[in-house]
């Protein structure tokens, strides 16, 4: 018997299942329009499902409630103060009055569920404007096994963000984690958690079901999208969009079961394929030198979108400071010759007794700032040296307590990330430095200049610990300043970083309804785009943790609303 051909008018085709993608076509769903998700590769979620998965809004519902009630002067003062003129000043009003509206409609109406943080300074809380927690959220936990026999169709987290093969966790579990053998509610809290995770695997589930971070922000969308019916087609890539001859987007070509099949979209197209950092022309193009591989992203994020939408009469952003949203990142080869990528955000660079060197052996930078600062400043900092790759260097105190990239503290096995080339131990700071081909002697001097006021919980040469955003990131047990420490007890250990991204910033030029801009400044008809694919609302800036889901979620909401009522001019 035939099979039925598969149906291939919609009023609204979806490229790319990120958080962009996706709260667009829920949107669009709930507002009454027939909706396909398209997805090159075989998984549903982007580069959100394997994210951090904070989310910043500011003036959103619950920041009253988290102890942080803000107002808009107080938002514009803060976004004028770290993004200025790099970003559009009309973009960053729709996304301010847009964003608490998108999170309360998701809220509302479908599983998106996120919980605003009582205590998370912005990145630059010394800066007017600044809120020291209220505008980040973070999405509550998810129970993968609500997506049935979709859950493996969900992308797996980073192996970072996994223990034991598998079983996600966050900041606090791991806390719980390194504190077992200490405090009973440590045990009990750990116990849970693997239990949990050990119930999963015996039933059968390839990894644990507890979700976290952007997987559980990814698997809430997805979620959403199966309890709406609305179709996905995995392992279908876009090939180009169609146009009318008043150049309207009218559809787009895909690839589907190799052949080629013209989707139309009777209301429009919405791009939304997570930028292009893995695109080497692309990066050669737009990025400061040196550039590699160095990406956090899916190795899928290759610019295919916003090349399309440039095809079709869309338009690059100008006036940016930096085409991406910088991240330290370590990498080791496996055995199988594919690498391993460890991003450096949050965990290690701001704890007690660590500290970054160049080739010379010398600080450059304040090393518990904002991983997007951190590369700034081994760039700028390349520029008279060779600070690329640059080097983390700590103590045995420091990884017994911590751990460095991808060695775990408490005592674990690390042979065979020496053995790898990943990780540099040594007795003294002259070999650890001659191994990793660094000064010997600059790397000495520089320790023994850092020690003595570190000893007094002071850094007069970079002010690590000097913001409350370095020292949220810190041990707050450690005084007088959570971020500084010698670094004193052989061996010593150390991991060189590149300067690698957690996404693009430079994209598509789009105004508040999310519709792509072409050179005139005039919206094309029936083109929208979301997430990376879309100019950053914040210029290449990074002002605090989530900037990326945020905007994505919000313009995601905005195109979702205006393909749907677009004749109203309040829609």
């Amino acid at each position: 018997m035939a099979q039925p051909q598969e149906k291939t008018g919609y009023d609204v085709v979806v490229i790319g299942s990120g958080a962009g993608g996706l709260a667009a076509a829920l949107t669009a769903k709930l507002e009454g329009l027939d909706v396909l998700v398209i997805e090159k590769t075989d998984r549903i979620g982007g580069s959100t499902a394997i994210s951090g998965g904070a989310v910043w809004v500011p003036l959103n519902d619950q920041a009253e409630a988290a102890g942080h009630p803000d107002t808009p002067e107080k938002a514009l003062t803060y976004l004028r103060n770290t993004v200025g003129a790099a970003g559009d000043e009309a973009l960053r009003h729709a996304f301010l009055e847009a964003g608490p509206r998108a999170l309360r409609y998701l809220r509302e109406r479908t599983d998106v569920q996120l919980a605003a943080r009582t205590y998370s300074p912005d990145y630059h809380p010394d800066r007017e404007g600044a809120a020291m927690g209220g505008r980040s959220l973070d999405p509550i936990e998810f129970d993968g096994r609500l997506l049935g026999p979709h859950f493996r169709t969900l992308r797996d987290p980073l192996p970072e963000f996994c223990v034991l093969g598998g079983m996600m966790v966050n900041m606090t579990d791991v806390k719980h984690l390194l504190a077992v053998t200490r405090s009973f509610a440590s045990w009990k809290h750990g116990m849970k958690l693997v239990l949990r995770y050990f119930a999963d695997r015996l039933s059968g589930h390839h990894r644990g079901t507890r979700l976290l971070l952007g997987n559980a922000l990814a698997g809430r969308l997805f979620h959403g999208l199966l309890k709406q019916k609305i179709p996905f087609w995995l392992e279908t890539p876009a090939l180009a969009l169609e146009q009318d001859a008043g150049g309207a987007v009218t559809g787009v070509r895909v690839k589907r079961d190799g052949r080629e099949i013209v989707l139309q979209a009777r209301r429009g197209v919405v791009v939304a394929t997570g930028g292009f950092p893995w695109n080497a022309q692309m990066r050669a193009e737009h990025y400061p030198a040196p550039t590699g591989p160095y990406s956090m992203s899916p190795q899928g994020n290759v610019g295919e979108g916003i090349a399309m939408a440039r095809q079709a009469g869309g338009v690059l952003g100008t006036g940016h400071t930096g085409p991406a949203l910088w991240a330290p990142v370590s990498m080791m080869q496996r055995p199988d010759g594919s690498m391993l990528r460890y991003p450096h955000l949050v965990w290690d660079r701001a704890k007690p007794g660590l500290i970054a060197v160049d080739a010379r052996g010398e600080r450059f930078v304040n090393e518990s700032t904002s991983y997007h600062e951190f590369v700034r400043g081994m760039y700028q900092a390349n520029e008279a040296g060779t600070s690329i790759p640059a080097l983390l260097v700590c103590d045995s105190d420091f990884m017994e307590k911590w751990g460095l990239g991808l060695a775990l503290p408490g005592g674990r096995s690390r042979e065979h990330l020496v053995r790898a080339g990943y990780l540099y131990r040594a007795d003294t700071l002259e070999a650890l430095a001659r191994q990793a081909d660094v000064d010997p002697d600059g790397l000495a001097r520089t320790v023994a200049a850092f020690n003595p006021p570190a000893a007094r919980g002071e850094d007069p040469a970079f002010g690590k610990g000097s913001t409350a955003y370095n020292r949220y990131l810190g041990d707050p047990e450690h005084q007088p300043n959570a971020c500084v420490a010698p670094v004193a007890k052989a061996p010593f250990y150390a991991v060189k970083v590149y300067p690698g991204d957690i996404g693009t910033a430079l994209g598509v030029r789009a105004d508040g309804h999310a519709r792509v801009l072409d050179a005139r400044g005039t919206p094309i008809a029936g083109l929208y785009v979301a997430g990376n694919d879309m100019h950053s609302v914040m210029g290449g800036e990074y002002p605090a943790p989530g900037i990326t889901l945020g905007p994505a979620l919000t313009f995601g909401w905005a195109a979702g609303m205006h393909l749907a009522h677009g004749h109203d001019e309040h829609a």
